[in-house]
């Protein structure tokens, strides 16, 4: 595994990682470790439910009614509601 170097890291943050890596029973690098895998997990998440919405987005047609014509068209269809 790769290893990483993070300079001038300001005391207050490293006591912070340090009480949250003791609040998860975790060594401090343990800790850190678990916090990076977290971000870059939730990162390529994100990207697939972006790309996800975007591939949607762009299989609907687009409307030119607008929201009133809509809900009268809704209102009018005298269908009981769901």
């Amino acid at each position: 595994m790769a290893d990483i170097l993070v300079r001038d890291l300001d005391p207050e943050t490293i006591e912070r990682l340090k009480q949250l890596a003791q609040s998860h029973n975790r060594s401090l690098q343990s800790e850190l470790k678990a916090i990076l895998e977290v971000a870059a997990r939730t990162q390529r998440i994100h990207a697939e439910v972006v790309a996800s919405i975007d591939a949607l987005r762009a299989s609907l047609k687009p409307s030119n009614r607008t929201a009133v014509e809509l809900l009268r068209e809704e209102r009018d269809n005298n269908e009981p509601y769901r």
